[in-house]
């Protein structure tokens, strides 16, 4: 653990950093955005939605190739009143939250490990990188061979997906913080623990925020893989039916679903930036002139 008190950087400003008035003066990149920003950002998913409608009724798309989105809302509206549609997206939800809460909090436990000390890094970072250069796919096999078919696999490997992104931004968090703050926090006579607690960890926490971002967008990647074992439930498993139908306005929601709760879970990461790091010079909300 002494490791760590001998380098690394922080994110630690002057007394007056997390300020308002200071993150006008050095620039506020995560602020939100501006009305009008925010408008086009919105605007351009729903301009997309209207130009495919377009071509779709023109007869520019085939409706056996991509249907047109109203198509598309219809048989959403149609699953919806069978009781499918609902309860396949629970049950995805539920093997992703399941996976992300094991996986982030492995990487999250190896990551600060391998953070704090040279000794856990010769033991385990070796073992962990070679282990995230697998792809999902070539997994596969012998997660059936462990699991069978049943949920242990399939959130198996959400587990591994998300572990790795949380793994390696809470090691560079951890050895971003800077020497200096650990000095000063010896000259002020903090403990190690309380030097962890208000310094190191608060210096790794942007980066930790980061990974966990990258690790719900690679959860809903894993996800896709693990539902393609033997299933009867899921949107995976609602993808792949409508494979075996060629109901390719099914296959196309299931992607709409897939993007959808991506960019839900997005805003729910930053939501968060934004609440633990409002102390943070690059956070901190700058009141309008």
């Amino acid at each position: 653990m002494a490791d760590v008190f001998a380098r690394g950087s922080s994110v630690l400003q002057p007394a007056d950093a997390g300020t308002p008035a200071a993150a006008a003066r050095k620039g506020n990149h995560a602020a939100p955005l501006a009305p009008w920003l925010r408008y086009v950002s919105w605007s351009m998913p729903l301009l997309l939605l209207i130009v495919w409608e377009l071509f779709a009724r023109l007869g520019a798309l085939s409706p056996n190739v991509l249907p047109a989105p109203s198509k598309v809302a219809l048989t959403a509206f149609q699953l919806v009143k069978e009781g499918r549609l609902i309860g396949d997206m629970a049950v995805s939800l539920l093997r992703a939250a399941t996976g992300f809460v094991i996986g982030g909090s492995i990487g999250f436990a190896l990551g600060t490990a391998v953070g704090f000390s040279k000794v856990a890094e010769a033991f385990l970072d070796r073992n962990v990188q070679m282990l995230r250069a697998i792809p999902f796919l070539a997994v596969l096999p012998l997660v059936i061979v462990w699991f069978g078919v049943g949920e242990a696999g399939k959130i198996f490997l959400v587990s591994l997906g998300v572990m790795f992104p949380i793994y390696i931004n809470t090691v560079l968090g951890i050895r971003q913080v800077d020497p200096k703050l650990i000095e000063l926090g010896r000259v002020l006579g903090l403990s190690n623990r309380t030097l962890i607690r208000r310094i190191v960890l608060p210096g790794a926490l942007p980066s930790v925020l980061a990974g966990v971002r990258y690790a719900l967008a690679t959860a809903w990647l894993a996800l896709v893989v693990a539902e393609t074992i033997a299933t009867s439930t899921g949107i995976g498993f609602l993808a792949m039916d409508a494979r075996e139908f060629l109901r390719t306005d099914v296959i196309v929601l299931t992607i709409v679903i897939y993007a959808v709760i991506g960019v839900l879970a997005d805003a729910l990461a930053r939501f968060l930036e934004r609440r633990l790091l409002s102390w943070h010079v690059n956070f901190a909300k700058v009141p309008r002139s």
